[in-house]
């Protein structure tokens, strides 16, 4: 069994208050939730409302696989929501 652990910290410019910070993020979570079949989460920064930190986690037989992942849900928020920027990106994968 593989294990990806992911932690993403990400700047929301358009974010003018928590609540437009908490809709963006409940939707972002949500979408990536189904359409990859992760666990993920809002992890830290729940009081800053520009900023925020997901968790994601998946488990796969092979390695490539839960990097292959990892990498997809990254490059759907890249494409996808032009107006969030990944800030930092921490990446780890436990066999």
């Amino acid at each position: 069994m593989n294990t990806g652990v992911c932690r993403l910290k990400i700047h929301i410019p358009e974010s003018q208050c928590l609540k437009d910070k908490r809709h963006i993020v409940k939707s972002l979570v949500s979408r990536l939730r189904k359409q990859f079949n992760i666990s993920i989460a809002e992890v830290d920064d729940h009081d800053l409302w520009q900023m925020t930190t997901i968790g994601i986690a998946c488990v796969s037989n092979h390695n490539h696989r839960v990097d292959e992942i990892i990498n997809s849900v990254i490059s759907t928020i890249d494409r996808d929501y032009p107006t969030i920027e990944i800030v930092e990106k921490e990446i780890d994968i436990f066999t």
